[in-house]
């Protein structure tokens, strides 16, 4: 039987948070210097006049845990996709494995070297050049300088970057410090490979060779790989045993398709919103975002709340964005997929390179209308963004929308809904009509 080269018990997490003050706007929680001095004094005359052994409950601080009694084991050589839907506590529980952060509770043996890639650029040095930062992190590593120089070579063609070896790293984009950040991970041997959804941001060619990298690891080398992702297909090739996270709690751990199936349940389950027409609401907005996906709605031909969706209706999505500025030319976009990422549908207010979407300050929508539904019966999953055509995303939904589509048997086959799960109706013409407000 294989080691065990993780083992977590009872491990939580708690994280204390500040809820904004009544009478401050949703989309302005900024507080000015008089504001902070005034709160720095009550808090410390709170501290000064509280009686001996009582606590004063401030009704501004709410605790928050995002993981609560978390236990399982990980053997040798495993491919553990980590899954979950965004908040059930999967970059946390990385970044305590990682030693990043500490637990609250619990703890956590670990058998080996780890090597952590979570964000674009950890442990890099911005000031140091990726030839620097390769020695620097093989360093932290506990290798040897003989060990990195054996290395060095296989890791640059790798990352692909060696007209830039010489250049420091706070001069790359984020595509090519994910390229170097990975090639070291990878390749400098450590027991253990933790990968959150960092991979995203480099090109398709490079994720299946960092997919193809992560299989010889863990089948030739019989390392240990921990990847988090929310693309199905992904996981589902790479790794044999999962992990399902919900709400900071362990919902399961099992051989991988089993999880995928019980994280498919739980997604269809959860959206009860449908019933009222709104199927995503997303107010928890960062500070930092530009522009963000707030709310998505569903609209049958009067312009009244669509409860069902059935082959072939009449439908019209209505997507609000909060933008802090202005894109002259910008695009809204729709897509469609499957559980496992087959993409069936992508309509886009940019139907060729000469029309662009304009996207206003403040809060505004945009409309994509179906004549007639073209997708059969069965459960997909809808995302909604905004983006500047052929350059880059501006936002996505935080996480992909459970979509049931109900049969519609107007030919009177007789056929049970479940046989046309994921087929495409046909014959059928998709004529997406966007209505830009702003």
């Amino acid at each position: 039987m294989s080691e065990t080269v993780i083992k977590v018990e009872n491990l939580s997490k708690k994280y204390i948070l500040s809820h904004q003050q009544e009478g401050r706007s949703k989309y302005n929680r900024y507080k000015s210097l008089r504001e902070s001095i005034s709160n720095g004094a009550k808090s410390l005359s709170k501290k000064l006049l509280k009686p001996s052994g009582k606590e004063i409950y401030d009704t501004a601080r709410e605790e928050f845990w995002a993981l609560k009694d978390v236990s399982f084991e990980i053997k040798q050589g495993d491919r553990v996709g980590i899954i979950g839907r965004n908040g059930a506590g999967k970059s946390t529980l990385l970044k305590i494995l990682s030693r990043i952060t500490e637990p609250t509770k619990g703890r956590i043996e670990i058998q080996g070297r780890v090597a952590s890639l979570l964000e674009v650029g950890t442990g890099f040095h911005p000031e140091l050049t990726g030839r620097e930062n390769i020695f620097l992190n093989g360093a932290i590593l506990g290798m040897s300088k003989t060990e990195i120089l054996r290395k060095f070579d296989e890791i640059v063609a790798f990352a692909e970057i060696e007209k830039f070896l010489d250049t420091p790293v706070k001069r790359y984009s984020s595509g090519m410090y994910v390229r170097l950040a990975f090639a070291v991970a990878a390749h400098l041997e450590p027991e253990i490979l933790i990968v959150d959804e960092v991979l995203a941001v480099g090109d398709s060619q490079f994720q299946k060779k960092c997919i193809g990298k992560m299989e010889d690891v863990s089948a030739k080398e019989g390392r240990t790989v921990l990847f988090v992702s929310h693309n199905m297909s992904t996981i589902k090739k790479l790794c044999n045993t999962g992990v399902l996270l919900e709400k900071g709690l362990l919902k399961t751990q099992d051989h991988i398709q089993n999880v995928m199936i019980t994280y498919e349940k739980s997604i269809f389950d959860s959206n009860k919103k449908l019933q009222a027409g709104m199927i995503y609401e997303n107010f928890l907005v960062h500070s930092d975002a530009d522009f963000w996906i707030n709310k998505i709605e569903m609209f049958d031909e009067e312009e009244k709340p669509k409860f069902l969706l059935a082959t072939w209706d009449y439908v019209k999505f209505r997507i609000h964005y909060v933008a802090k500025k202005t894109i002259h030319q910008g695009s809204g976009l729709l897509s469609v997929t499957t559980f496992d990422n087959t993409n069936l549908l992508l309509c886009s207010t940019m139907p060729d390179r000469s029309v662009t979407m304009k996207i206003c300050e403040g809060q505004h929508y945009f409309d994509c209308t179906f004549k007639q539904w073209p997708l059969a019966a069965g459960q997909y999953l809808l995302q909604a963004g905004l983006a500047i055509p052929m350059k880059e995303w501006l936002c996505q939904t935080n996480e992909p929308i459970p979509l049931t589509i109900h049969s519609k048997d107007i030919f009177n086959s007789g056929m049970p809904p479940e046989s046309s799960r994921y087929l495409i109706a046909a014959p059928y013409e998709i004529t997406p009509e966007v209505i830009v407000n702003g």
